[in-house]
């Protein structure tokens, strides 16, 4: 099952993605009138690029992984199997 989980995983992964783009650009909106800035951008104080990567690393994973999970979850009831692991391994 988990063949055909992974397709359905990697779709759902990159509207996760896109979703978590748009909520972090509406979040920057709320904090300044610039766009946000990339490491790219040449003039940009590193403490503004800091919050800015920091503030995007958190939605991004944030999000993708409520999709991820709430998708496993969907699929468990669909099928009545869970495709992944149980639980962490221990260390």
């Amino acid at each position: 099952m988990n063949v055909v989980f992974a397709p359905i995983g990697i779709v759902l992964g990159l509207a996760g993605g896109q979703a978590a783009t748009k909520l972090f650009d509406w979040l920057w909106s709320r904090f300044d009138d610039e766009e946000a800035p990339e490491p790219r951008h040449r003039e940009v104080p590193f403490a503004k690029l800091l919050l800015a990567l920091a503030l995007q690393g958190v939605i991004f994973r944030l999000v993708r992984g409520l999709v991820d999970h709430g998708a496993r979850h969907g699929w468990q009831k669909l099928t009545g199997t869970w495709p992944g692991e149980e639980r962490p391994e221990p260390e």
